[in-house]
């Protein structure tokens, strides 16, 4: 009985669960923008750390002895500095699995009709990381661009035209990849437990749990 069971379950094409992501996305608009903005403004902090960072050093390797005796790299307050990067990435976790839970609690008979009509687990799962996995990535690129952008033009109005010559693109572009990462691996971390939460569900208890 078991094995013809799980020969009914449907399994779904990568891409449905891609489009049926993408329209969640569309219809809970709002709460997707929300999510996005937190993700967003917590890889910009990131970003604009990083960057900072990486024009210091390189202003103080290849920059004017005149603006190189104007940068102070105290390690108090980087130490200071990365304490408040990691509890910003912290906050957006906390922000994402918050927003990710609301969302399982809004589609109760949208996750029940689709575990009644055969949906397995790992489906529902899918759909949940693939929906965090789009919002992580749009606040993650936005994030990037923000954080590199304002930290530039504030670099540039404090340093001048010396920032441009020393310009350490390999280590902007690291520091890219790895807040664009950073963003997508907190977007998957902070969906792990609503989608198992979601995918555990009973069809029959989320059918009256909604009116």
């Amino acid at each position: 009985m078991a094995e013809e069971k799980v020969g009914r379950q449907i399994v779904l094409p990568f891409t449905i669960s891609v489009r049926i992501s993408f329209n969640s996305m569309r219809i809970r608009l709002g709460r997707s923008i929300i999510t996005i903005s937190g993700i967003l403004f917590a890889i910009a902090f990131l970003m604009s750390i990083l960057s900072q960072t990486a024009f210091q050093k390189a202003l103080l390797e290849r920059g004017s002895p005149e603006i190189s005796s104007r940068i102070v790299m105290d390690e108090s307050t980087q130490a200071r500095i990365r304490w408040l990067v990691g509890l910003s990435l912290l906050v957006s976790i906390v922000g994402i699995t918050n927003a990710m839970l609301m969302s399982v609690t809004e589609r109760y008979r949208e996750i029940g009709t689709m575990k009644c009509l055969g949906a397995l687990d790992s489906f529902i799962i899918r759909l949940f990381m693939l929906e965090s996995l789009f919002q992580g990535m749009a606040g993650s690129v936005g994030g990037v661009l923000l954080g590199f952008i304002s930290m530039f033009f504030l670099s540039l109005i404090n340093y001048g035209g010396e920032i441009i010559r020393v310009f350490p693109g390999i280590e902007i572009l690291k520091y890219a990849i790895f807040s664009l990462a950073v963003g997508l691996v907190l977007s998957v971390v902070g969906a792990i437990y609503p989608a198992y939460r979601a995918a555990r569900m009973i069809p029959a208890d989320a059918m009256r749990k909604e009116e």
